[in-house]
Order: C-alpha cells, then sequence, then structure tokens
C-alpha cells in the first residue's frame, strides 16, 4: 500500500465524531490538498471553509476551543504556522495554559515537490515546538498518522501534526499501536542509532541495511513525536550505542536534532550527527528532491560512520 500521510487526515477526523468527540474543523482554502473537504462532505455542520485567511482561521479555532469543542485546522505548514504564528502564540498557546487547537499542517518539508522554495517548510517545527504547551508530531506514513491525529484528537492540549504531500509506501499495519511521547524502535542495533521521523523513518531503515552488509549494527528508531520527545528511548540509544544521527525533513535548528541533542546534553553528552535541510531549495519532483536535498540512505550511511568514529 502507498498513500500519503495527508490522506489520513479525514479518515482520523471521521473517527474522533464516530468516537463521541466533538469536533470542528476549519480550512484555509486548501482543502483540496489538506484533503479536509473529505471530512466536510460527511459533516458539513462540523466543517468550514474560512478562505485564504490562516490568521482568522485561528482565531475562530480558539473560539471552538474555548467553547468545549476540539478544533481542527488545517493548511499548508508553509502557512500554518507561517501566516499565523502571532495568532497560535496569543489565542492559543497562551490563554488557560493552552487551548484546544489542534493544527494538522499539510505539504511538509521538501517533498511539497514543484511549488518550489516558497512553500517548502523547513521552519515549521522550530516554531511550533517553541509554543510551550504544543505536542508536536511527525508521523511517517498513513497509519502513523490516523492513529497520531486520533490520538491528539483525543488530549485537551493544543497540538501539531505534520502531514506530507506524497504517496510513500507503508511501514506500519493496522496492528501498530501509536503512542503520543513514545518512540518505536524498528530495528535493533548496537553500533550506532538512527532516529529519525516523517518521510525519512524509510530510508534510516534501508541505511541500516546498507550498513549491515558492511559489518554495522544499526538502531533505527521512528521518533514520530518530537514533543514530548521520548527520553527514554534517546538515553537508552546512547546508552547502548554511543552514537547517534538524527534525520528530518527540516532544518537541523529547531526540529527533531535539537530536541535530541538537548536530552544527551543535559543527561548523557553522546556523539551526535545531524541529518536535514539547511539550505532553500528549488522546484522538481518530490523525490528528486530528496536527492537534491541528500535526505537519502547514503547520506545516513556516511552521517553513521562519521559518528562512529567520533566515539571515545
Amino acid at each position: 500500500m502507498t498513500a500519503a500521510t495527508r490522506e489520513a487526515y479525514p479518515v482520523a477526523l471521521a473517527e474522533l465524531v464516530e468516537q463521541g468527540v466533538d469536533v470542528v474543523a476549519l480550512d484555509a482554502d486548501l482543502s483540496a490538498s489538506t484533503m479536509g473537504y473529505q471530512f466536510g462532505a460527511k459533516y458539513p455542520e462540523r466543517w468550514h471553509s474560512v478562505g485564504i485567511a490562516e490568521a482568522n482561521m485561528v482565531g475562530i479555532a480558539a473560539g471552538y476551543a474555548a467553547t468545549g469543542k476540539t478544533a481542527f485546522v488545517a493548511s499548508f505548514a508553509s502557512f500554518l504556522p507561517g501566516r499565523c504564528f502571532d495568532q497560535l502564540r496569543t489565542s492559543v498557546a497562551q490563554p488557560k495554559g493552552g487551548l484546544n487547537v489542534k493544527c494538522v499542517a499539510s505539504h511538509g518539508g521538501v517533498t511539497v515537490g514543484e511549488d518550489g522554495a516558497s512553500a517548502q517548510a523547513i521552519e515549521d517545527l522550530a516554531l511550533i515546538t517553541s509554543l510551550i504547551p504544543f505536542d508536536v508530531v511527525v508521523p511517517a506514513d498513513f497509519e502513523s498518522a490516523k492513529q497520531a491525529i486520533v490520538a491528539v484528537g483525543k488530549t485537551t492540549r493544543p497540538a501539531y501534526v505534520r502531514t506530507g504531500r506524497p504517496k510513500i509506501p507503508a511501514i506500519y499495519d493496522s496492528g501498530y499501536r501509536f503512542e503520543l511521547g513514545k518512540a518505536n524502535v524498528l530495528r535493533p542495533g548496537s553500533d550506532v542509532t538512527l532516529i529519525a521521523c516523517g518521510i525519512l523513518v524509510q530510508a534510516a531503515v534501508d541505511a541500516a541495511e546498507v550498513l549491515a552488509g558492511q559489518g554495522i549494527s544499526a538502531r533505527v528508531i521512528d521518533m514520530a513525536t518530537i514533543k514530548p520527545i521520548d527520553r527514554d528511548a534517546v538515553l537508552a540509544a546512547a546508552r547502548e550505542t554511543g552514537a547517534i544521527v538524527t534525520a528530518e525533513e527540516h532544518q537541523t535548528h529547531g526540529g527533531l536534532g535539537t530536541a535530541v541533542a538537548r536530552v544527551l546534553a543535559e543527561t548523557l553528552p553522546t556523539p551526535i550527527s545531524f541529518v536535514g535541510v539547511d539550505r532553500y531549495g528549488t522546484s522538481g519532483k518530490w523525490d528528486e528532491l530528496l536527492k537534491y536535498f541528500e535526505l537519502t540512505p547514503d547520506r545516513l550511511v556516511a552521517a553513521a560512520k562519521d559518528v562512529i568514529a567520533r566515539k571515545r
């Protein structure tokens, strides 16, 4: 099965409603891309399109949340939080320790593809993790995205789930169980740990296969929840493998790598290498852009060898 993580959004919303969660969902003129229109077709009384007005959308959602509803907002990650950070900060994050607003930001990272640099969100995780009460999740495939959206929908905290445009192979089946704040070890290993999120989880699995062929044992961790991060999984990896590589479709500043590095710096300093996007991009097909930005198994293999060489 191949599916885009954005396709999980309307499925998860419908599941929440069926489970009795009082959901209202808002889109800002991009519902054909966020897939929000599918939920709207099924539950028109629970869905609103506000036009090209992301800041207004967040303000409306905050109002709904203040009345007791679970409010979802959806747009491209370049616009959410890009065009409405002030409203997310002052209308969602600050009141009452955080209102029950969930952001599902589609087209995250560079795999938005042909839309080019202006639409390639490589700062969104840095922005949203800076908002104190927000949970932040970057799922790896359709199943994990569906379960993550359902999971945050059952909390009363503000949350951010980043989804993507390309159809990608499944990593998980229906037997998988997502747990907010918990990592998933996809492969054991003793020489180095590859910690990835989103579309780079598959690249980490592929890199571990290459490393195994070269006699290097690589643990692979899907760190879908960046905030709150699974400290236990990070520290176990540091103790048991002594070297860590992080991989994300985002800047190496302010996202997964920063979260992992903070855990290590506070508790168990460990050699670490960061794979991410630290330059603005260009237009192209999504798979070509992964190669252009070197978000590939080969780069992870090289980073793993580098960090292993820095072990004490």
